[in-house]
């Protein structure tokens, strides 16, 4: 391959992972809590639906991506009450929200399908996108994607060097010492489950606002799970998430230009391409497990106060 294909390919890499990496940052923020949530493709689909219908009818893109995060943070909210008021099981509860997410922005979007609404286009950063090839290929996207750059040290800096931040990770991993501390875990829980649920609506908003630009059915196109699965990938971490939603986004990249080539491979096999990586990852990823940040309560339950 010539660099003349290669940067441009990067370059494309970068923009398909980054709605992952908004989702991967919002699961990792979850999951710090001791909170798994599978619900990422439902959250990442009605936040895209709402970041283009607000955008749609106010003319305001910025108004249309807060909006889809506020609503990625009330559905996990219904994780939250299910989890952590009623005690229910997380797995399913999260599967239900994929479910219902899905289900509910195909069908409210049905009379939308295939218009457009304003969005987020490229802009090229001065001076920066005139270095050779790193310009090209990290500084002449849309906004959306220059704030995507921010969010993972910012996340590393808020759980490490926070009080909030440690607070929200003794909640994931020792739950019954941080109340003993005097910590109130239900309300940390709560904080992981609803801002990792507004990172996970602006994933889903930069389909429909930067991506596309347009609605259509199913537009998440299954990311959600793999911004689960990228998780473990990741380690936990959010530096390492953002070489692991790039990865993911090559794949995606390389699978659409292999499609407007005229390739002779199946249709079936390059759209297999990244879900087949997210296999690979998770199999690689537990050969490893000694290295993660895992919470060590995720997924457990907080017993009620007496």
């Amino acid at each position: 391959m010539t660099i003349d294909i290669v940067i441009p390919l990067l370059a494309a890499a970068v923009q398909s992972g980054t709605p992952i990496l908004y989702a991967t940052l919002g699961e990792i923020f979850t999951e710090k809590s001791g909170v798994l949530n599978l619900g990422v493709e439902g959250a990442m689909i009605l936040g895209a639906l709402a970041g283009f219908l607000v955008s749609r009818f106010t003319g305001n893109p910025v108004i249309g991506f807060l909006a889809a995060g506020i609503v990625g943070g009330m559905a996990t909210s219904v994780h939250g009450i299910v989890c952590l008021w009623f005690q229910g099981n997380q797995v399913v509860s999260g599967l239900a929200l994929t479910i219902l997410g899905a289900g509910l922005a195909n069908y409210l979007g049905t009379s939308y399908v295939g218009l457009a609404a304003p969005g987020f286009d490229p802009v090229a950063l001065p001076f920066l996108s005139e270095i050779p090839a790193l310009g090209k290929i990290f500084f002449s996207h849309d906004p959306l994607v220059y704030l995507s750059y921010l969010i993972p040290p910012l996340m590393y800096l808020f759980l490490t060097r926070t009080r909030i931040g440690l607070g929200l990770r003794a909640a994931g991993e020792y739950p019954a010492a941080a109340t003993a501390a005097g910590l109130n875990v239900v309300a940390y829980r709560w904080f992981g489950i609803i801002v990792g649920g507004f990172f996970m609506g602006l994933g889903g908003a930069y389909l429909s606002l930067a991506y596309t630009h347009l609605w259509t059915t199913n537009l998440t196109g299954g990311r959600g799970w793999i911004a689960v699965a990228l998780v473990i990938f990741a380690f936990w971490r959010p530096g390492r998430a953002v070489f692991g939603a790039y990865l993911f986004g090559s794949i995606m990249a390389l699978q659409l230009r292999l499609q407007a080539s005229g390739t002779q491979l199946p249709s079936s096999i390059l759209l297999m391409l990244p879900y087949g990586l997210t296999v690979f990852v998770l199999v690689l990823s537990s050969w490893k497990k000694g290295t993660s940040e895992e919470p060590a309560a995720l997924g457990v339950n907080i017993e009620p106060a007496d």
